[in-house]
């Protein structure tokens, strides 16, 4: 019974209580890691629209507002949504190329685009029950390659962070080497030499360093502070009543699916990092709150949410593996959707600095896939070229975004998605070579469970 009841044990971090300073601080980690992936979105859309630049602080200020409510609601659980996991939500970079047509579109824009989010989030909450029984499909052989595939397709954005972002005059400058450099090292000499909360919280202490070495050389860039209110609430339809068109609607349909295929990816890797089992069950409360989300954003002015791959990284780096950092986490974003001066201060980071950090974490994603490999038979050569060939796939969106390019527009959230390629080809090979592959696999398995 014993053995039994071994299971249970890692279940008690989600329970876990860390004194406050330390649970303000590492919540911050959280916010500052995934700031930038979550304006990202926002300032290309708007951008792709031809708003001001008061518009687009404005989609900035309702995507920080859905994202932590999204976030709280997740961690915490409020009636049947929330995976109740140290989960960060964000507006989805999967939306970002059909958002950014449907802006280009005569007749659509913003309020086509709420609309569309809008549909495809209600879309969302009636598959979610559906979708969430795909857990079985999702061995560690499988859940292994998609994991190492999220951490290898975040890398290109660590790179382009540390060398000073795509925006740099001089990219690659030394002196982004540099600052980006000693985050890095600042995190591994904490990690080194540290314990228990220094080592939490050396993220923070090493993106700290790297903004006031910044801030010395004069790499932060605070010009139009003054400029920013206070404070400002986000009000919901603030582009007019959303509009309802059957093609981007069912654009954003697709993307809800690919969102869904992403999630189930990364909610089975924060599983395996806190040492849950991720039941149907669970992963069905997960979905319907990232489809709950994106319903909200559309009448709040924002796009399509998910959970967030770069946080999964800090959650193994940090070792803090509770979900009241990201319930905290989740109240800083709102704050931040208040206070325009501060949402501004954190905007400031410049990319080496947050590039020096992401190195770290996004490999550990791609560590924690490797290391879930280990659970699997990766001695037979079919599993081999599951790994070889999902990896490979999951990396041609990375490497060339362009090859897909003159497939039909419609495929695009797949095609452009390598966390997307790598699950759907992984899961595809792991059911040609092992769940079609007749009686010896059973046999195979049959032994692994009598373990």
């Amino acid at each position: 019974m014993s053995e039994l009841s071994e299971p249970r044990i890692p279940a008690a971090p989600a329970i876990q209580r860390l004194p406050l300073l330390q649970l303000i601080l590492v919540g911050l980690q959280h916010v500052l890691l995934m700031y930038g992936g979550a304006v990202a979105v926002p300032l290309i859309i708007g951008q792709a629209a031809g708003l001001g630049r008061e518009e687009i602080a404005f989609l900035i200020n309702a995507d920080l507002l859905v994202a932590g409510i999204a976030t709280v609601v997740q961690s915490l659980g409020i009636g049947p949504m929330g995976i109740r996991m140290p989960v960060m939500m964000g507006a989805s970079f999967a939306a970002v190329g059909s958002m950014v047509a449907m802006a280009g579109m005569p007749g659509i824009g913003m309020p086509g685009i709420f609309g569309a989010t809008i549909a495809a989030g209600f879309f969302g909450l009636l598959i979610a029950p559906f979708m969430s029984r795909i857990v079985r499909f999702f061995p560690p052989l499988v859940t292994g390659t998609v994991i190492t595939a999220i951490g290898l397709s975040l890398f290109p954005v660590a790179v382009n962070w540390a060398g000073g972002g795509s925006a740099a005059t001089q990219f690659g400058s030394p002196i982004y080497l540099t600052v980006a450099a000693l985050v890095l090292a600042t995190i591994l000499l904490i990690n080194r030499f540290m314990r228990g909360f220094w080592v939490n919280i050396s993220v923070l202490i090493g993106m700290l360093l790297g903004y006031v070495l910044s801030g010395v050389i004069g790499m932060v860039d605070l010009s139009g502070l003054a400029q920013a209110p206070w404070l400002k609430v986000v009000t919901p339809l603030h582009f007019g009543v959303p509009q309802f068109h059957l093609a981007p609607i069912l654009s954003m349909c697709l993307v809800v699916v690919i969102i869904f295929v992403e999630s189930t990816g990364m909610f089975l890797a924060l599983g395996k990092i806190t040492g849950q089992d991720v039941t149907p069950r669970m992963l069905r409360r997960g979905l319907l709150c990232d489809a709950g989300a994106s319903f909200l954003a559309g009448f709040f002015n924002t796009f399509t949410h998910s959970s967030f791959a770069q946080n999964i990284g800090l959650v193994q780096m940090t070792g803090v593996r509770c979900r009241s950092v990201t319930i905290v986490a989740g109240i800083f974003l709102i704050v931040l959707s208040l206070l325009p001066k501060a949402a501004f201060l954190v905007a400031s980071i410049p990319p080496a600095v947050l590039g020096g950090a992401a190195i770290a974490m996004f490999g550990m994603v791609a560590a924690t896939g490797i290391k879930i490999l280990q659970e699997a038979d990766i001695s037979d050569r079919r599993n081999q070229l599951l790994v070889a060939v999902s990896i490979g796939m999951g990396l041609i969106p990375v490497v060339r975004p362009e090859f897909f390019a003159h497939l039909p527009l419609w495929m695009g959230p797949i095609t452009h998605s390598g966390i997307a390629m790598a699950t759907l080809s992984a899961v595809s090979l792991n059911l040609l070579f092992n769940v079609l592959g007749g009686a010896e696999r059973a046999a195979l398995s049959g032994h692994v469970h009598s373990h």
